[in-house]
Parts: structure tokens; C-alpha cells; sequence
């Protein structure tokens, strides 16, 4: 995998040959679907569809985002696809609190399986810091913007920018990548995607799930450096290999650590193109 993923593809897990289309379709992630996805007379299928799926090592890695934790179908979820050795990581949505992550992580998966939160509710939102802290297997948090959405009562995408940014804020905070950006719900709408993308990535997200593998070109190419940050990034890097330390390059920017290592992220994902 590569240490900058920038595309998630969900995959419903009762639809077997979907979810073998995702796993040849580019995706750098595989998000296996037990929750939203798939009807509650379909859960037991789709759990043990996965369960096969990940007995033998599929050829992207694939995480399942399980049902919630307050469902009649979590702990079963947890049984079954847990002890998978093809299961890369564990999402785990609607997390509201620590304690939450904590007896997922102690009790139903002890094994330092990664774990990631999906904050969906203004409560999840207010705790954020305090999830992405709560134990070493949570490896990153992010938005659950549909849930959110109606759990604020905001009609459009203005209304979640201070949601956004606190959930950015937290994880970095808590030394956890840059979350990626939710899906964006209209498949057709690839402009607006694009659109949408370019703001996510303005406000600090590094990537973004997706439900169709026609938005993942979108995706990669909106969070990908442009040729212009590229140029800019390489000066950085040259600069501060040649003079340790601040300084002041000819055309007047000021660089310094932090700088620098934006200039070598930057580069890092140039690598991509």
C-alpha cells in the first residue's frame, strides 16, 4: 500500500462481484460495506461473503466497516471477519466516544488490529480528540457526513466546514494521518466532485472514499501536487539540503522545518503521478 492513500472504494459486502470489481479497479483501499449497504435481511450473507473473501490475502488492502457497535449485528461482524488474515483494518462506525474504541479495541479485537473511527454524530464530532487518543490500535478517524448532515440539520456542505476542520485539527493533533474526505453522494456528478475535492483538500484532507470506481480518477487527481507545488516543493527540499536551517529563498519566501517537511510530503506524493 502506498504510505499516502488517497482513495477508499466501499464495496457492499452481500454483492460478491462487486466487490471483486473494486479490488481490480485502482482503489488503494478496499472498503468492504456490513453497515449502510446492505439490508438487515442481507447481513448475515454479506458477512460471510467477506469472511471467505479475506480467508486468503486479496491484492489491495481491503478494510470492513462493521455494523455499529449498538446494532444487533456488530459483535457477529466482529466474530467473523476480525480473525480474517486478509483483513487490513477494522472501520468502525458512529463513534461517539473513547470508551467506545477502548472496548473494541481490549475486548472484541485484542490483537492490535488497526482500527478507524467514523465520527457521525455532533456528539462523535466533540469528542474527536478524545477518540483519535483513545488507543494505540486507532490508526485514524473521519467524517460520516450523511448521518452528520442530519444530525445538525444543515442543508449543505457550508454547514459542515467547522465539523471538518475540527476533525482535521484532531487528528493531527493526536499524530494520526489527515483524514480522508467522506463520499460525495451523487456518482454522475463529476464536476462537482472535482469541485468538492479541491475545498477538502483546502481544508487539510489527504484523499477521500468513494462509491464508484468512476470517481476515483477525480479524487486522485484533485489531491494529487499540481506541476507548479512540485517545482515549488523540489526548491524547498534543494534549499535546505544545501543551508541547514531557516532561511529566506531569493524570491523572499521563508522556509524552516515544518516548511521543509511539506515540501518532502509533497514531493512523497508527486511520486504517484
Amino acid at each position: 500500500m502506498t504510505a499516502f492513500p488517497l482513495t477508499w472504494l466501499y464495496a457492499p459486502g452481500d454483492r460478491p462481484s462487486v466487490v471483486a470489481k473494486a479490488l481490480t479497479s485502482g482503489a488503494d483501499i478496499v472498503v468492504v460495506d456490513l453497515e449502510d449497504a446492505v439490508a438487515p435481511d442481507r447481513k448475515a450473507y454479506a458477512r460471510a461473503a467477506t469472511a471467505e473473501l479475506l480467508a486468503e490475502l486479496p491484492p489491495v488492502p481491503v478494510h470492513v466497516r462493521v455494523n455499529a457497535l449498538d446494532s444487533p449485528w456488530a459483535g457477529q461482524d466482529l466474530a467473523a471477519v476480525a480473525p480474517a488474515p486478509g483483513l487490513c483494518a477494522l472501520r468502525l462506525p458512529k463513534i461517539s466516544s473513547p470508551a467506545e474504541v477502548l472496548r473494541i479495541a481490549q475486548h472484541a479485537v485484542p490483537t492490535g488490529l488497526p482500527l478507524y473511527a467514523l465520527l457521525e454524530t455532533a456528539l462523535g464530532v466533540e469528542q474527536a480528540y478524545a477518540v483519535a487518543t483513545a488507543h494505540p490500535s486507532l490508526r485514524g478517524i473521519a467524517l460520516g457526513e450523511a448521518d452528520l448532515r442530519a444530525d445538525l440539520g444543515v442543508p449543505d456542505d457550508a454547514g459542515l466546514d467547522w465539523s471538518r476542520s475540527r476533525v482535521i485539527v484532531a487528528a493531527r493533533a493526536a499524530g494520526l494521518p489527515p483524514p480522508a474526505q467522506s463520499v460525495h453522494p451523487d456518482v454522475h456528478d463529476l464536476e462537482g466532485l472535482a469541485a468538492s475535492c479541491a475545498h477538502g483538500r483546502a481544508l487539510g484532507f489527504l484523499g477521500r472514499t468513494a462509491i464508484h470506481p468512476r470517481q476515483l480518477p477525480v479524487i486522485e487527481r484533485a489531491f494529487l501536487p499540481t506541476e507548479e507545488e512540485i517545482e515549488q516543493a523540489e526548491t524547498i527540499v534543494k534549499a535546505a539540503a544545501a543551508e541547514p536551517g531557516a532561511q529566506a529563498l531569493p524570491d523572499g519566501r521563508f522556509i524552516d522545518t515544518a516548511v521543509v517537511a511539506a515540501a518532502q510530503r509533497t514531493l512523497s506524493l508527486a511520486r504517484r503521478r
